[in-house]
C-alpha cells in the first residue's frame, strides 16, 4: 500500500511515527507525503489542548477528501480520550496510544477486510513498555531515542497522564544497546525522548535513576552526541550534576519544564516544586556546566491569574537567564481541573504572552551575544538560503558558508549574532583539539 502519515504534537509521536514508518517499510509498503493520494492514511494526533483536538480532526477530514476509498486510520492520545468523538468523523480504524506494532497489524486488517475496526485499551492500567525500533529515516543526522512513557504528575491543566498512562522505562540495557545500533548507523546524535523522562526507573524498582541511564548510553554512544528532552526541576541535583558533567558526549542544553515563576500559581497548577526549587536547578547546571543553554515552557493566563501574580513571574524569568523560552497563553483542556477554574479574559493572555515574549527574546538575544567568539563543535544538517545550518551543543543554529556538510561536526567559530541565528566560520580539525 501506499501510505501517507500526518504526526501532530510531541516529540514522544514523532518518535512513535518514525518507529511505524520504519516498519512499514520492512513490510513493503511504501511511504508518501500525506498531501498526496494514498491507500491508506495515519492520523498520529495529539489532545494536549482542545485546538490540538481540533487539528485533529482537521487533518482526519482531510484525508478522506484527498483519497475516499483510502483506510483512513487514527492513532494518538486524542481518540485514547475522546474516542466517540473520532467514531463520529468516518473513519475505518480507531486506535490509541499502545501497541503501535498491533495498530499496523490492525490497519492491514482493515484494508483487507473493508471493516471497520476499534482497538483501545485502558491506559491507566498499562505496566509494560513498548520497545520500538530507534532512529528516524536514513537522511537525518539526529536520531530520537524513547526511554520512558507516561506520567502520574496529574497537573491540574493536562490530561496527558488519561491518555499515555502511569510511568513505564525502557530497561538499561535495552537503551544502551539501541544506543549502539544508532551509533553504527552513522547518525552523530542521539536525543532521549519520553513524556516525562525525569520519571525514568520509577517503575523498574532497582533504585535506577536517570543519571544511571545517561552513564549506560553515554558509554555506548562514543563520539555521538547525547541530549536530553525536557526534565522535571528536581531532577537536577547536586549529584546528578556532578555525574553528568563528567559525561563527555552529554550536550549542555537543559529544558527544565517551568509554566510558572509564581509560588501560588504553580500551586494551582498543581506542580510538584515551587520557585526556589527550581531557582536551585538553574543555580546548580550552571555551576557544573560552562554556560548551558537552560531552556523552559511558560503558560500565561493560566485560570486565578493575576497582573501581580504575572509580574512575579516575569521578573523569575529574568532572574533565571534563560538561552530560550516557549511562551504559551494558558489553552482550556476540557477535562481537566483546570477547566472548571475561574478563567482569564482571552485578551489579558494575549497580552501577557507578548510581554513574556519581549521578555524571552532580550533574554535569548543575550544568550547569544555571549556566544560569539567561542568556538563549538557544529552538527550540521541542512543547506539554507546558500549557507549549511546546523546545531551547537548548546542547539542554538548556527549558519556558515559551506558545501558537503550534512552529518558532519566541525569546529566552528561564532563570529556574529543575525537575528535568530549565530553566524559562523568554520575552523580546520586541530584547533578544536
Amino acid at each position: 500500500m501506499k501510505i501517507g502519515i500526518c504526526t501532530l504534537g510531541c516529540k514522544v509521536n514523532q518518535y512513535e511515527t518514525q518507529a511505524m514508518e520504519q516498519e512499514l517499510l520492512r513490510r513493503g509498503h511504501s511511504l508518501v507525503p500525506f498531501e498526496e493520494e494514498a491507500d491508506a492514511y495515519i492520523i498520529n494526533t495529539c489532545t494536549v489542548t482542545a485546538v490540538s483536538d481540533k487539528k485533529s480532526r482537521q487533518m482526519i477530514r482531510r484525508a478522506r477528501k484527498l483519497s475516499p476509498e483510502a483506510v483512513v486510520a487514527v492513532c494518538g492520545c486524542y481518540p485514547q480520550t475522546h474516542p466517540e468523538d473520532v467514531k463520529g468523523l468516518d473513519v475505518d480504524l480507531i486506535s490509541g496510544t499502545g501497541d503501535r506494532m498491533k495498530f499496523l497489524d490492525l490497519l492491514e486488517q482493515a484494508a483487507r477486510e473493508k471493516e471497520p475496526v476499534v482497538r483501545l485499551d485502558e491506559a491507566l492500567r498499562r505496566r509494560n513498555f513498548e520497545v520500538l525500533p530507534a532512529g528516524g529515516m536514513a537522511e537525518r543526522t539526529r536520531a530520537m531515542l524513547k526511554v520512558e512513557d507516561g506520567c502520574v504528575n496529574f497537573c491540574s491543566y493536562c490530561i496527558i497522564p488519561y491518555a499515555r498512562g502511569p510511568v513505564r522505562s525502557l530497561p538499561l540495557a535495552a537503551a544502551a544497546e539501541q544506543t549502539r545500533q544508532l551509533r553504527e548507523e552513522g547518525y552523530r546524535e542521539v536525543v532521549l525522548t519520553g513524556i516525562e523522562i525525569s520519571s525514568w526507573g520509577q517503575d523498574l524498582r532497582d533504585g535506577s535513576s536517570l543519571i544511571d541511564l545517561l552513564e549506560a548510553v553515554s558509554r555506548e554512544a562514543g563520539d555521538m552526541r547525547l541530549r536530553l528532552g525536557s526534565l522535571e526541576p528536581r531532577t537536577i541535583t547536586g549529584e546528578f550534576c556532578r555525574r553528568a558533567a563528567a559525561l563527555p558526549n552529554l550536550c549542555p542544553h537543559f529544558h527544565l519544564s517551568m509554566q510558572s515563576g509564581c509560588d501560588a500559581t504553580l500551586k494551582r497548577m498543581n506542580r510538584k516544586y515551587d520557585s526556589r526549587r527550581y531557582k536551585e536547578s538553574v543555580e546548580l547546571l550552571n555551576r557544573f556546566f560552562d554556560r548551558p543553554a537552560i531552556t523552559t515552557d511558560l503558560i500565561v493566563g493560566f485560570p486565578g491569574e493575576t497582573e501581580e501574580e504575572f509580574l512575579t513571574t516575569l521578573d523569575f524569568v529574568r532572574s533565571c537567564g534563560f538561552a530560550e523560552m516557549h511562551i504559551f497563553p494558558y489553552s482550556i483542556r476540557p477535562g481537566t481541573p483546570a477547566a472548571a477554574m475561574e478563567q482569564v479574559p482571552k485578551a489579558v493572555k494575549e497580552d501577557r504572552a507578548a510581554r513574556a515574549a519581549a521578555v524571552a527574546e532580550e533574554l535569548h538575544q543575550r544568550y547569544l551575544a555571549g556566544c560569539v567568539g567561542k568556538v563549538y563543535p557544529v552538527l550540521y544538517e541542512q543547506p539554507c538560503e546558500g549557507r549549511y545550518h546546523g546545531h551547537a551543543p548548546n542547539y542554538m543554529t548556527v549558519a556558515v558558508s559551506g558545501e558537503d556538510l550534512h552529518n558532519r561536526v566541525v569546529p566552528t567559530r561564532i563570529t556574529g549574532v543575525e537575528g535568530e541565528l549565530l553566524a559562523g566560520e568554520l575552523l580546520p580539525e586541530a584547533e578544536n583539539r
